[in-house]
């Protein structure tokens, strides 16, 4: 068992004797596996082999601009190994970030998300954290600033979870970890969580009532839920799934309106459900940047009609949802 994993399983239950640690342990040693096996990973690997251990960069993490160090605070063969890493993990999705003074200008402004939420949900400080689709750990690291008792992310693939080793092989946050797989490949961790982070990643899930029901018994008693995803317009209670594709993704499966958000929510059995927020995604958020070589907003829109995507479904808005565990 990784050190790792024994911190994990220590600060969720310190008697070490829940049911599901046995099946977390082996779904944990699977992955690792993998990408060991992987030639990718092992590419990510070699990269980040080549920047120094124990660093412990300064940190600035209650920024819109994550920092992570300062030039003063490396040499020049560090710098460069850095610069290296960072470029070899691209593309870079959320952010944005200044590590050692490079502007890692990400695709998505995450900020302007976390600045919408962060002050209409039950304070941090304390809680234990599950951020479902983590991604390279932005909002993770924002939370740190709220001296949270545990933060986890679950990020299955592997650019962003390399991604997230690389700046935590900087920073050496504690209490701070990153697990390469999916929520529905782990065990039932019942009443595990004080807050659950679930943000762009509904609309991927096949089942979403399932997971929303795994995701409430995942959270204690009076435990929150920070629900944000794609939606359509419309007061009636419908989902629209798309024929094919949407926005050029093609694994995505239903994009509900708010209330029937709510009602999915409801029926999972959370309580105080509420919507705190809906954005229409714009390129003042969501665009191509020098650190993603891949299409992004622009792209998968009517470049006659920004209100629709390239294949004439409403265009993408986001909504935010809180609920709670009674």
């Amino acid at each position: 068992m990784s050190e790792e994993i024994k911190h994990i399983i220590a600060a969720l239950n310190p008697q070490g004797d829940a049911e599901w640690i046995d099946e977390f342990c082996a779904v944990f040693a699977a992955r690792q596996n993998f990408l060991e096996r992987d030639r990718k990973s092992q590419a990510y690997v070699d990269l980040l082999n080549q920047v120094p251990d124990g660093l412990h960069l300064k940190a600035e993490f209650d920024r819109d601009w994550i920092v992570v160090g300062h030039q003063d605070e490396v040499t020049s063969q560090q710098e460069l190994a850095i610069q290296h890493a960072l470029f070899g993990l691209r593309p870079w999705r959320k952010g944005p970030f200044k590590v050692i003074g490079v502007e890692l200008d990400t695709e998505w402004l995450s900020y302007k998300k976390w600045n919408r939420l962060k002050g209409r949900i039950a304070p941090l400080k304390g809680r234990r954290i599950l951020d479902i689709g983590s991604s390279c750990g932005y909002y993770l690291l924002r939370m740190v600033a709220d001296q949270p008792a545990l933060l986890i992310g679950l990020e299955p693939y592997q650019t962003f979870y390399f991604q997230f080793c690389l700046l935590q092989k900087l920073l050496n946050v504690p209490r701070c970890y990153t697990i390469p797989a999916k929520f529905e490949e782990l065990p039932l961790m019942a009443n595990c969580f004080d807050t659950l982070f679930h943000m762009g990643v509904l609309y991927h899930v096949r089942s979403p009532l399932d997971t929303l029901i795994q995701m409430r018994r995942t959270l204690r008693r009076g435990g929150e839920l920070v629900l944000e995803t794609l939606v359509i317009p419309g007061e009636e209670t419908v989902s629209l799934t798309p024929v094919d594709r949407y926005a050029k993704m093609n694994n995505v499966f239903f994009l509900p309106t708010v209330s029937c958000l709510a009602n999915w929510l409801e029926r999972a059995g959370f309580t105080n459900v509420r919507c705190i927020d809906v954005t229409r995604t714009t390129s003042q958020e969501q665009r191509k940047t020098a650190w993603v070589q891949t299409e992004s907003l622009a792209d998968f829109l009517d470049p006659q009609d920004e209100m629709k995507t390239i294949e004439g479904y409403p265009a993408p808005r986001r909504a935010i949802m809180v609920a709670e565990v009674k």
